[in-house]
């Protein structure tokens, strides 16, 4: 593909800047990659490392001439940081984010946005347990879902971050905002709560230890508390900014765990034969359509994101 963007500010360096950075180098789609991270040593080692042309040390730097700027910071930084460079954006440029919630980011976000500059959300549906710029790779994105919210845009500035995601690898979609917030908390949000919420159990049950937990993790806990180990700061900044949505689904699962509990307790084999193979269809729907891919671990130690 050819260049879609002459210079990409990506604010933020961790595992989905750093897999974008990666990405666009290999489908030649970005003409300049900038970065800037708040840490010192996020940006030292992004340097080390090369993960993109240029590091900046402070954000008027790094947003200086771009003409797409993409916020890869947790929700709730987001209002803060679109205040900060918004004196500093290029007229025309095109300002997005990657975070998995949408109306709040665009509360956050819009009403700081100059004339002339669009500010078009999107979410690419990938990730890992891993963080920090060491933890990005190229292919994070290929054959996975990226949800851009038009919000209102100019049709061709839409059209060109699409097609920079599509470039990434990602199949692309278009969804209003609040419609995207519900979505996501079935299929993201909801199922980290429940992950977070099961290794808490497991810590308070006081008479298996620690060491049992971990030593006969079978495959089932393992893998559903997986994305426990994501960033507690992200994730916290998730539920509070998609707080209405995240509730709907808690009490739809609520409702659905009664009912599981009730034909245990009454011994109504019936309705959980029927109940698991409706759920196991579900999974290999899922399986059939790529999105069981397992991502690769480039034998890095779990550390602290998830998307």
């Amino acid at each position: 593909m050819s260049v879609i963007y002459n210079r990409v500010a990506l604010i933020g360096l961790g595992l989905i800047a750093g897999s974008m950075s990666l990405a666009m180098r290999r489908g030649g789609l970005a003409g300049e990659i900038v970065g800037y991270a708040r840490s010192k040593e996020t940006r030292d080692t992004a340097r080390e490392i090369g993960l993109v042309d240029r590091v900046c040390d402070t954000l008027p730097e790094a947003v200086a001439g771009a003409d797409l700027v993409v916020l890869c910071v947790p929700v709730g930084a987001m209002g803060g940081i679109a205040q900060e460079i918004a004196p500093h954006l290029a007229k025309g440029a095109t300002v997005s984010d990657v975070g998995s919630v949408k109306r709040a980011v665009i509360d956050a976000v819009a009403p700081h946005m100059p004339a002339g500059v669009q500010f078009i959300p999107a979410h690419p549906i990938a990730g890992t347990e891993h963080s920090g710029p060491r933890s990005g790779f190229a292919s994070l994105f290929d054959n996975r879902w990226c949800i851009v919210i038009p919000n209102g845009g100019d049709e061709a500035a839409v059209k060109r971050l699409m097609d920079l995601w599509r470039g990434l690898g990602s199949h692309v979609d278009a969804m209003e905002a609040d419609h995207h917030d519900l979505a996501l908390a079935v299929t993201s949000h909801t199922p980290h709560l429940i992950a977070y919420t099961m290794v808490g159990v497991a810590d308070d049950l006081e008479r298996v230890s620690d060491n049992e937990v971990i030593k006969y993790s079978a495959g089932g806990f393992r893998d559903l508390t997986r994305i426990a180990a994501s960033d507690p700061t992200m994730w916290r900044d998730v539920f509070l900014n998609n707080k209405q949505a995240t509730l709907e689904i808690l009490g739809r699962f609520t409702e659905e765990l009664f009912a599981l509990q009730r034909a245990i307790r009454t011994g109504d084999g019936a309705f959980l034969h029927d109940y698991f193979t409706r759920t196991r269809a579900i999974r290999r729907e899922i399986i059939e359509a790529g999105q069981d891919t397992a991502v690769p671990n480039f034998g890095r130690t779990p550390e602290a994101e998830g998307h």
